[in-house]
């Protein structure tokens, strides 16, 4: 089975990419290309959380209605959050109702904030995690890598929650730490593009 397919201009892109009308924007927009915005960084590592034993599908349908009922995800909102905030999470039927997981993102709001003074921002510290370009494993081919691991084991460390070596490596992914695009993805070489002009965080 080919590993691309062909998209509504004709050009070949992966072949998730077509397995739900809500991928094709997100394939072609968003995912691969490098994000150094905190807020951005942490919604994805929550939504990431949330998509545990999940679909992907199920978590961008839900995406906006996730944003609107976690500010966005500004984590210095969530960690004021208490457990009145917590039951009323629990009766939104517009995000995942999944106490773990809400408890989670609450704790993991607060571990961000601690993150952020110790490293100096999110990004700084998330990107010190990319991998060397001559270690990359082909293309959606793995569903960790050694980068990954460790990203796993320091978050625990730290205190984080839901936060495994698969949902790191998902989280590496989807924010441009690594270009996983197939080689014939017509988005691969805007994606290294992008990575070439995007200032790392120091």
């Amino acid at each position: 089975m080919s590993d691309t397919i062909l998209g509504p201009d004709k050009k070949k892109r992966c072949r998730w990419s077509g397995a739900a009308p809500e991928f094709l924007d997100y394939h072609d927009q968003e995912w691969g290309f490098p994000v150094d915005d905190n807020y951005r960084l942490f919604e994805k590592i929550c939504l990431e959380s949330f998509q545990s034993g999940l679909s992907w599908r199920t978590i961008l349908s839900k995406r906006e209605n996730f944003r609107k009922a976690f500010h966005h995800f500004n984590y210095d909102k969530i960690a004021k959050f208490t457990e009145k905030d917590v039951e009323k999470l629990l009766k939104n039927e517009g995000i995942v109702r999944h106490r773990g997981k809400i408890e989670a993102t609450i704790n993991n709001a607060k571990r961000a904030q601690e993150l952020e003074k110790e490293e100096g921002s999110i990004a700084k510290y998330i990107w010190k995690y990319e991998p060397d370009l001559k270690n990359l494993a082909k293309p959606q081919s793995v569903s960790t890598s050694p980068e990954s691991i460790a990203l796993s084991k320091d978050l625990k460390k730290r205190g984080w929650k839901f936060v495994g070596p698969t949902t790191a490596y998902a989280f590496l992914q989807a924010m441009g730490l690594i270009n996983d695009h197939v080689e014939n993805c017509v988005v691969r070489k805007a994606v290294n593009q992008a990575r070439k002009k995007f200032k790392r965080p120091i």
